[in-house]
Order: C-alpha cells, then structure tokens, then sequence
C-alpha cells in the first residue's frame, strides 16, 4: 500500500525513515480518530466496518503482490485465534471503552503491550526467562500504569472499569502476537493481517448485532474523515510499513513505535480535542517508557546487525 516499499530501492535509510514516519505519526494520530469515530457512531458496528473494509483493500494489494491466499484447516485456525484476540478483544474493547476515556490515556495504557508479551513469553514450552533488567522493567512498567490509573492518588473513580477494559484488549493484543510467533502461519504477514482483519471485522458486526447496536450511522463529516483514516491510513498503509520494517530492520526499531505514539496522541488530543493529563498521569507515562525501555533492550547495548538479519 506504500509505493516502492517492497520494491528495490537505492536508498533503503530512506524507506526505513518513511515506514518509521508512517508508523509514528498514523498509529499516533489513531487515537484522536477513533475517540471520534466512537463518539459519533456506534462503536462495534464502526469498528467492524473498518475492519472490513480494510481486510478487503489489504488482501487485494497482499494477493496482487503475493498471489491467493492459502487457506487450510491449519491456517484458518491461525487466522480465527489471532482475530478473536488482536481484533475482537483488542479492539472491540478500546472502541467500547473510548467512549469514556480520554484518547490521550487511551495511548499510554495501549503502549504496555511490551510490557505485557514480555511476561506472557516466559510460560509455556515456547516460553524464555527474563533477564534482570527485564524482570526490573516489568515490575517499573507495572507500577506506571498504577500511575496512569490512578490520577492524584484515587483508584476509585468512575472511569476505572473503562480504563481497565482498555488493559484487557492490550492483554488480547499481547496474546494474540505470542501466538502469532509460533503459528507458523504460510500466509505472508500482509496477506495473514488482511484475512486477520476480514474475520475480525465480521466477528465486531456480529457482536454489535447482537448487542443491539443500532445498525445506523450518522456519517458526520467528521465521522467520515476518522473512519477513512483508521481505515485506509492506519489500517492498510500503516499496516504495510510496519510489515515492511519487520522484514528490513531490527524489532527494537520496529517496536519503536511504541514509546512515540503516546506522546504523538498526547499532542493530538490536547490540540483538537482540549484534553489534558494530570501531572501523576504523565509521570506514570515516563515511569512506562522507562519499564518498557529495560523489557525491550532499549538500554542496553545492542548486539551488531549481521549480515542476512531482520
């Protein structure tokens, strides 16, 4: 969806620093439009529209790069699980969720993921122990998102639950890529996502049906300007950078994203939407970029690219 990003190029700095420009400015502007999107529609049903439509545009580019998808019994398994965990639990409870937070705490509680996969990836055959600086990192990211969660020093707000629920899709997500890294799924990643996000689009239309969402919407110009965004932009463009940047860089660069985006949703939801953060809710961003730089490796020394490495 980038043009000549999965083409040869003379310059590939050049088309990293582009898929990393993307990636940081789309998925962190993502935010301000699905706090807008969910705030004129109906979340489910929006959500799922997206995801959809999406799916469709995505695996039409991935099946003319690649070819026809491969759909086993094995492989729509795959597909099936990580739908109902990195879309169906992961974005289903952001989008019910946004309704009642802000988009700014929205992002910092979705940048725990690191934080998340980290521990998750110590269990189970596949799984590995931490190393010191990571089992401190986990314990310093977990103590911000108390921070974030608790603004001037009370748990016992009303925006808590919905605070929380955003947590449990980030444990969705979490899940959901730890799974993915063992599926050892025959799709390409382009063409795995877009299946991924068909499924899960049409899982989200079932559960707002069954809801009762109302099967209407507004279309407010606004509206239309997120759901193109989130759609095209953070859907299939964004998707196609990152993909491109997990088959040329190293994934402490590729997982980058994840300490800029809170801050580029900040600055968007205090431009255009007027919101703010309480003086304990930044520190507790600050105490999760620090937890999560120990869990990542961000400060330690890295080990030198060799050659034939991504």
């Amino acid at each position: 969806m980038v043009p000549g990003m999965y083409e040869g190029s003379r310059n590939p700095k050049l088309q990293i620093r582009l898929a990393l420009a993307i990636i940081y400015l789309v998925w962190g502007s993502a935010y301000l439009a699905t706090k807008v999107m969910v705030t004129d529609e109906p979340p489910l049903l929006a959500g799922g529209l997206r995801f959809t439509l999406a799916g469709l545009l995505l695996g039409a580019f991935a099946w003319w790069r690649g070819g026809p998808p491969r759909c086993s019994r094995l492989e729509l398994r795959h597909i099936g699980i990580v739908a109902l965990l990195a879309i169906v639990v992961s974005n289903g409870c952001n989008v019910l969720a946004m309704q009642h937070v802000q988009s700014n705490m929205a992002a910092m509680l979705n940048s725990t993921p690191a934080l998340w996969i980290a521990w998750f990836g110590t269990f189970g055959r596949h799984g590995s122990p931490l190393s010191g600086p990571a089992r401190i990192g986990l314990l310093v990211g977990l103590a911000g998102v108390v921070l974030v969660l608790a603004p001037a020093g009370d748990l016992h707000t009303t925006a808590l639950r919905w605070q929380l629920l955003i947590l449990v899709g980030c444990v969705g997500w979490s899940l959901g890529t730890i799974y993915y890294r063992h599926a050892k799924a025959v799709n390409d990643p382009l063409m795995f996502t877009a299946l991924q996000m068909l499924t899960g689009g049409a899982a989200l239309l079932l559960l707002a049906a069954a809801s009762g969402e109302p099967f209407v919407l507004q279309w407010t110009p606004r509206a239309i300007a997120a759901f193109l965004w989130l759609t095209l932009m953070s859907s299939c463009v964004a998707y196609s950078a990152y993909a491109f940047l997990a088959l040329h860089t190293r994934p402490v660069i590729v997982g980058s994203f994840g300490f800029v985006n809170p801050a580029v949703a900040a600055l968007f939801g205090w431009l255009l939407l007027g919101e703010t953060l309480s003086w304990t809710q930044a520190a507790g961003m600050l105490v999760i970029l620090a937890g999560m730089a120990l869990v990542t490796g961000y400060w330690r020394p890295l080990p030198p690219l060799h050659p034939g490495s991504r």
